[in-house]
């Protein structure tokens, strides 16, 4: 501690030793303040173009030409969020490489003004939609459908067409874009140290190869995706309640970002930061280090109390049980809380077929209390 004196011996060096000492002393810390200043400088260089080239970005307002929703204006920011389920390179072990691939996760999280607030709304994949004329990856134009499957949108046009199918169903801009496969999932897990979890219920499902018990838990990257991917180990087997659990998980995981102290701890924060630029591919208002860094910054104040979770207000499809589309009504009440840069009501999901499946009790955040001691 800076206060601490050593013990007195008695000794009384002469002024003259003193002003020696002294100047050696500043002409230490000089040179070694010098070495600290040029090392971290060539560090931070380092550090930039080593996480800049990193990232992987589209430039999706470019390819749409300006046709888009305007922005709000308000303060808020709204991002789309995808998973995508492609099975090329690290992905091979999950399937067969088809060579496309589905959003297997989609959610638009909303920024409130000050970036202290956030509504994230899933999206079902097999959610029935109208999907816009894309162009797909080798050019070629793709019609518009009527009544096509959500996660079809991505699989023939990449992000631009997922893009703009959200903007058309929601009339919301998408402010930015940021998508993450199953190896770049696992990777940031396990960079963190594993996420801390409790299960209220056993999870068993041989399909998403997941294994655990009723307790407290702190999952690696493989039981992460396993828990945010599986549809047959906890409720009724739909996908509805597989994005409960996505919902729980992803306020688990704010809760283990905000604990680590990464703003303290710069090798942690360099390999955290490493790792996500290394897993995201986003649209190119984000496509820095420099970007990134801001949005991460303007968030450092929001905590997973204040996120509000819900699902797109649904209906299973009379001819397909298998499929689901929006409530008109209810839809138009989510699009319109988050154009006010407000919370959604209630009233929006009350009848919702998400509302009528609980799995998302099955997870709590971070580890189970510890119980108070019985008195005697």
């Amino acid at each position: 501690m800076l206060d601490h004196q050593p013990p007195h011996t008695g000794a009384s060096p002469s002024g003259a030793g003193r002003a020696r000492r002294r100047r050696r002393g500043l002409r230490i810390a000089a040179w070694s303040a010098a070495g600290v200043v040029l090392l971290g400088a060539a560090g931070a260089g380092y550090v930039y173009h080593r996480l800049d080239a990193n990232i992987h970005s589209v430039d999706i307002d470019g390819a749409l030409h300006g046709h888009r929703p305007a922005p709000l204006g308000n303060g808020s920011s709204d991002i789309l969020v995808l998973g995508s389920d492609s099975r090329s390179g690290a992905n091979r072990e999950y399937g067969h490489d088809s060579g496309t691939a589905r959003s297997d996760t989609a959610m638009i999280v909303h920024l409130a003004k000050g970036h202290r607030k956030a509504t994230v709304v899933s999206i079902p994949r097999d959610t029935l939609v109208a999907r816009p004329a894309c162009t797909g990856p080798k050019g070629a134009a793709v019609p518009a459908a009527s009544q096509a499957m959500f996660n079809s949108a991505y699989e023939v046009g990449g992000p631009v067409c997922a893009v703009k199918t959200v903007e058309q169903l929601t009339g919301l801009r998408m402010d930015h874009y940021v998508e993450v496969d199953f190896t770049g999932f696992k990777d940031l897990v396990n960079t963190l140290g594993g996420v801390p979890l409790t299960t209220t219920a056993a999870i068993h499902d041989p399909k998403s190869h997941l294994d655990l018990a009723a307790g407290t838990h702190k999952l690696d990257g493989e039981q992460a995706l396993g828990l945010v991917r599986t549809r047959h180990g906890v409720g009724d087997g739909s996908d509805l309640g597989r994005i409960q659990l996505q919902q729980a998980f992803l306020k688990a995981l704010m809760d283990r970002i905000g604990g680590l102290g990464l703003t303290t701890n710069p090798a942690k924060l360099f390999s955290v930061a490493d790792t996500a630029t290394r897993s995201v591919t986003t649209d190119t208002g984000l496509g820095s280090i420099n970007k990134l860094m801001g949005l991460a910054q303007s968030l450092q104040h929001l905590h997973s109390g204040n996120v509000q979770m819900v699902t797109l207000p649904v209906r299973y499809d009379p001819a397909d049980p298998n499929r689901v589309e929006p409530m008109p009504r209810q839809a138009a009440m989510v699009w319109a809380a988050m154009r006010a840069d407000r919370p959604v009501p209630a009233a929006a999901t009350k009848d919702s077929a998400a509302s009528r499946t609980d799995t998302g009790r099955v997870v709590e955040s971070g580890p189970a209390p510890t119980p108070a001691p019985k008195r005697p």
